[in-house]
């Protein structure tokens, strides 16, 4: 869900690993059985004990705090690696809010959020028993900045002082001064530029201690050393099967957010994602205390599901912050005429769009940039209304204006991937919306990774494509500041501003935004600026896509957050 300087120069792809990795966002699905919420009470209050199975499709690689791209401190992960902040472990959006882990608050900024200040919770320990301290915090962040360990979010080395020229502690154990540690509880992080949201990137797993004694570098994914409830007991094929139990040196006292119900947790990934469902349906032996982090449903099983109350009874739904759009690219022709992008946002039918994405249960559509949540900072428009079905009279009267009485020919990127995102369905809807009014579509189709490849280059970029966006957080930074500020375009590497947009007032509010830590504040000001954007036709919304996810029959107490989209594994419960 993933970015820089608010950035999320990954974002794009991390956000849709965690989500996408059944085919759909970027976060992640779960839920039960509505917006997010519980499932199982009628089997009674939930009890420790008992075996938890996850059946995933992808292995849960990289097992190492400091190459984890994860959001508010991951699934799986976060069964292991505590953090200074974590995600807020509630049901719908209770569950976006940013709170204390290891921390004893969310942290306490300078003046203008130059410097942030944490002090750690008393009783902290390793599953050795050791106590964990402001330096192992410090030495964690540190070894993330190493080439060896590469592939976490990019944040800290855009935002600390001196950040971008640190190489780790690896070459010459230099330490970063820009992390100082007064006391074994206090650690003190100095910000190149003020960012009211820095309690969020605080719960990305880079920030889990780690003893500098027990670092073995490139190998310590294989035993990380757990802060959290679970310790890592068997690692098998980078991830692929992973078995977690108890750490008894976690202490609950110390720790309000993960209930920690399951004895032992096993992770066995590599599954075909029919399969998965398959086998959460029967919930046959250990698959009736199964669930899965990473597999939707699609419209086929929905479609089956549905006519089993017992079944659908264990479906959760979930929202993640995440858009599919179609993008322009305003350097090239005839996508630099405002016209033209203004013709194709009335043209766009939204309704068979959303069909081509699942229907209305897997997608609802949108003309809002940011996803329709509180905590983006939402608010709602539509520069050029045109209903649920396009106004293609409306399209074919502007493309006169822009001097294409006769209609004009046009080329839509797309990826060849079957995600319901930047789909070959999703391009065919828009295709045939298009052709009413009198706009020919021509598809170009593309693999995953040359897709990727020609819409995040600016010298390549095409002037019509589809693309998706999921935020890292769930605040409006980290989902604008990467596709609108113009200082963030990248011209030898993965760029997002696909409009290459640089305009001084636009980069200017998302520093003044930067600077508030009020963040209900900050997301009127996100949404706002979303607004003044949207005027410019940059882009067509399209809709965002909503998660479904199965789990056990013996499965309890699950709970799906807007943060995530998905189940949060460090509540359930099992029979």
């Amino acid at each position: 869900m993933r970015h820089s300087s608010v950035i999320p120069r990954r974002v794009a792809a991390a956000a849709v690993s965690v989500v996408l990795a059944s085919g759909a966002a970027a976060c992640g699905p779960e839920d039960a059985g509505a917006k997010g919420g519980t499932s199982g009470k009628a089997a009674g209050a939930p009890q420790k004990g008992g075996t938890l199975t996850v059946l995933n499709s992808e292995a849960q690689s990289d097992f190492d705090p400091a190459r984890l791209y994860t959001s508010g401190g991951g699934n799986v992960p976060s069964l292991v690696f505590r953090t200074l902040t974590t995600r807020n472990r509630e049901a719908g959006a209770a569950g976006t809010q940013v709170v204390p882990d290891l921390a004893t608050d969310t942290g306490r900024p300078n003046k203008d959020a130059t410097e942030w200040t944490y002090t750690l919770k008393e009783g902290l320990k390793f599953e050795d028993g050791t106590p964990i301290t402001s330096a192992d915090i410090k030495y964690g962040i540190e070894r993330s900045f190493a080439a060896e360990l590469s592939g976490g979010a990019p944040y800290l080395r855009d935002w600390l002082v001196g950040g971008d020229a640190y190489e780790g502690p690896y070459k010459g154990g230099k330490g970063l001064a820009s992390i100082v540690t007064p006391d074994a509880r206090t650690i003190v992080f100095k910000l190149k530029k003020p960012e009211g949201e820095f309690p969020f990137v605080a719960t990305q797993t880079q920030f889990a201690p780690v003893p500098k004694a027990k670092d073995t570098g490139a190998k310590y994914e294989e035993h990380p050393v757990s802060s959290g409830p679970y310790k890592v007991v068997e690692n098998e094929n980078d991830g692929e099967h992973l078995v977690l139990e108890r750490n008894e040196h976690w202490d609950p006292k110390t720790d309000e957010e993960r209930k920690a119900y399951p004895d032992r947790i096993d992770v066995r990934s590599g599954l075909d994602e029919a399969v998965i469902n398959q086998r959460l349906a029967t919930s046959s032996g250990a698959d009736a205390s199964a669930v899965t982090t990473d597999t939707n449903l699609g419209p086929a099983e929905l479609a089956q599901i549905g006519s089993d109350k017992a079944l659908a009874a264990r479906v959760g739904t979930g929202h993640f912050g995440f858009t599919a759009y179609l993008a322009f690219n305003p350097k090239v022709k005839p996508f630099d005429n405002p016209k033209v992008r203004q013709a194709i946002s009335y043209a766009i039918n939204r309704t068979s769009v959303v069909n081509a994405a699942g229907g209305s249960a897997l997608a609802e559509a949108t003309t809002t940039f940011l996803p329709e949540q509180k905590a983006f900072g939402h608010t709602p428009y539509d520069h050029f209304p045109a209903g649920r079905t396009g106004d293609p009279a409306k399209a074919r009267q502007l493309l006169k204006e822009a001097g294409y009485p006769d209609g004009l020919t046009v080329t839509l990127l797309h990826s060849t991937a079957q995600n319901r995102l930047t789909s070959p369905e999703v391009a065919t809807a828009v295709q045939e919306a298009l052709g009413k009014a009198g706009i020919t579509v021509k598809l170009d189709g593309q693999e995953p990774n040359s897709f990727n490849e020609k819409r995040w280059s600016v010298k390549d970029a095409p002037g019509f494509f589809l693309s998706r966006w999921g935020a890292d957080w769930p605040a409006g930074g980290p989902f604008l500041a990467p596709i609108f500020d113009g200082r963030q375009i990248v011209t030898n590497g993965s760029n997002y501003n696909h409009a290459q947009l640089n305009d001084p007032a636009v980069n200017k509010e998302i520093d003044e935004i930067n600077k508030l830590t009020d963040l209900k504040a900050a997301a009127a000001r996100w949404g706002a600026l979303d607004k003044k954007i949207g005027e410019q036709a940059l882009d067509v919304p399209l809709f965002h896509p909503v998660y479904k996810r199965l789990v056990g029959k013996d499965v309890k107490n699950v709970v799906i957050s807007d943060w995530t989209g998905v189940l949060d594994i460090s509540q359930v419960a099992v029979k």
